[in-house]
């Protein structure tokens, strides 16, 4: 397995590029091989994997978790969409800052958040289907978000009809996030 792997705008926010052998049969890819993972400086333990399925023009987020901290690389494995992920990090250059990619089954790309990073995804297609490995277990108690459409961070979402949960539509702002305690646990670290 080779991995290929993409800089961003934001520091530690990462685009995976599998290496996929295909022919007129379909194809095979390693999603993850802990070996490879570890020489390309990525995560190379992830303890929980998640499946999500989601219509068109749903938007989820923004998620993460702070105890224990949580990172997550997310793939599309059916259908298209934009997976989204900003930086909540105190002291970060990045702070509030945001990236944005199209993401497909069909390009099989993948993006790597790791904690400190609130996470989210809008769907493109009639469905699709997202999978998150990820570096920490679920704790309830631990978790929170970030209102999608928070004007401070000015996420570009290509959605005009949004379809949301009650939990993501009365999510806190970035600043309130940062007034908890809690956002203490994210803190910049220079690398």
């Amino acid at each position: 397995m080779r991995v290929h792997v993409e800089t961003t705008p934001i520091e530690d926010l990462l685009v995976i590029v599998p290496e996929v052998f295909e022919d007129e049969r379909g194809f095979f890819m390693e999603v993850y091989h802990q070996e490879e993972f570890r020489k390309a400086g990525l995560p190379d333990t992830f303890v929980q994997l998640n499946h999500s399925r989601s219509a068109r023009n749903v938007v989820r987020g923004l998620h993460f978790q702070w105890e224990p901290p949580m990172g997550k690389l997310m793939r599309v494995t059916l259908g298209t969409a934009y997976l989204v992920a900003v930086d909540i990090r105190k002291g970060s250059p990045t702070l509030g800052r945001w990236f944005g990619a199209e993401v497909s089954a069909a390009s099989k790309r993948q993006i790597w958040a790791p904690a400190g990073f609130a996470r989210g995804f809008c769907v493109l297609s009639e469905y699709a289907e997202i999978q998150y490995l990820c570096t920490g277990t679920y704790n309830k108690e631990g978790e929170s978000g970030v209102l999608w459409s928070d004007p401070a961070i000015g996420i570009d979402w290509p959605v005009s009809d949004p379809i949301l949960s009650e939990k993501d539509t009365s999510a806190q702002t970035l600043a309130q996030w940062l007034g908890r305690p809690e956002s203490d646990n994210f803190r910049y670290v220079a690398g």
